[in-house]
């Protein structure tokens, strides 16, 4: 689905500026030199040794899913990094289901990965003030969605990440962890207070002293009996069975780009789709990631006023959605 604006400059611009400003990001990110952040290993062996650190356990399926890597590439890179005494392999019936972890030395290098890369970043961002980093942010989580929506290697379907699992209904301690997850995140980037966090945790209380119920439906992404995302549908408001409000959608930074924001949305809307002919939802101008995931399921803008119940004044914005014939 493509999302068209009327353009500050030409297209043509627009698209010459960021092929540009890409090429930029690889020789200052240094993926033009044989060996990547300060280590021996290429560029994409680097990325194979965060991604199976990140994911212990993955197989070479998975890996290569997330590497873009086509088969013989995955099974090259990773017996070059097994080799090395860098991964371990345990063994499966599915060579391609083997499970793969770092060894010693491997979690070693990726300490030193991870440090050489924090400073890099954390010495550019220096160079901004704070409100820029923040739409640095959004504004690259937008860029990379949209480049992973039309890759040929794109699934469509990102497997949960490694020890988070999604479970529906309600578990002791999730509304302290849901209204945790949203007062920090609103209090970081957009000044929420005390306000805020009390209407969370007080109106999903009651949702949740309800359950189960029909029409009304709650999922978690969970690690080790913590909530680290959450959607909720509230159905049968205001006595209109035909109507669905979708509430509580947080993903926790940790769990961002792993797919577990897009498989929430994808539960909810089979949900809603069984039993509602229109679902709405209440945020605010500037969540732009949001809004792109939200768009990308049908949701379509159809109010936007200055308000202010969440406690901070802002542009709410009702976006809303109907049934698929």
């Amino acid at each position: 689905m493509d999302f068209v604006d009327v353009p500050a400059q030409p297209r043509e611009t627009t698209i010459l500026e960021l092929r540009e400003f890409s090429r930029r990001l690889v020789r200052e990110l240094g993926f033009m030199r044989a060996t990547l952040a300060d280590s021996d290993l290429a560029p994409s062996a680097v990325h194979a040794i965060i991604e199976i650190g990140a994911r212990p356990g993955i197989n070479a399926r998975a890996l290569g899913d997330v590497l873009r890597l086509d088969k013989s590439n995955t099974s090259r890179q990773v017996a070059r990094l097994e080799a090395a005494g860098l991964v371990k392999r345990k063994t499966a019936d599915d060579a391609r289901s083997a499970e793969l972890t770092l060894s010693a030395a491997g979690q070693k290098l990726r300490a030193k990965i991870d440090r050489f890369a924090t400073d890099q970043v954390s010495n550019a961002l220096r160079r901004l003030v704070p409100a820029d980093q923040q739409a640095l942010v959004r504004a690259l989580a937008l860029y990379a969605d949209a480049l992973a929506h039309d890759n040929p290697n794109e699934t469509g379907a990102t497997a949960p990440a490694a020890g988070v699992q999604i479970v529906e209904g309600y578990r002791p301690g999730c509304i302290g962890d849901i209204a945790s997850l949203h007062a920090r995140f609103y209090a970081a980037n957009w000044g929420f207070g005390a306000y805020f966090e009390k209407k969370v945790a007080t109106e999903l209380a009651e949702f949740a002293g309800a359950l189960p119920a029909v029409g009304k439906a709650l999922w978690l992404a969970m690690e080790r009996d913590r909530v680290l995302a959450s959607l909720a549908i509230d159905g049968n408001e205001s006595g209109n069975a035909g109507v669905a409000h979708l509430r509580w959608f947080i993903v926790d930074d940790s769990l961002r780009g792993t797919g577990i924001g897009r498989q929430l949305m994808t539960n909810a809307m089979q949900f809603v789709d069984a039993s509602y002919a229109e679902t709405y939802l209440w945020t605010f101008k500037g969540l732009d990631a949001a809004r792109h995931l939200y768009e990308s399921f049908g949701f379509q803008l159809a109010q936007a006023f200055e308000g202010d119940q969440w406690g901070t004044k802002v542009t709410e914005q009702r976006f809303v959605r109907r049934r698929p014939d």
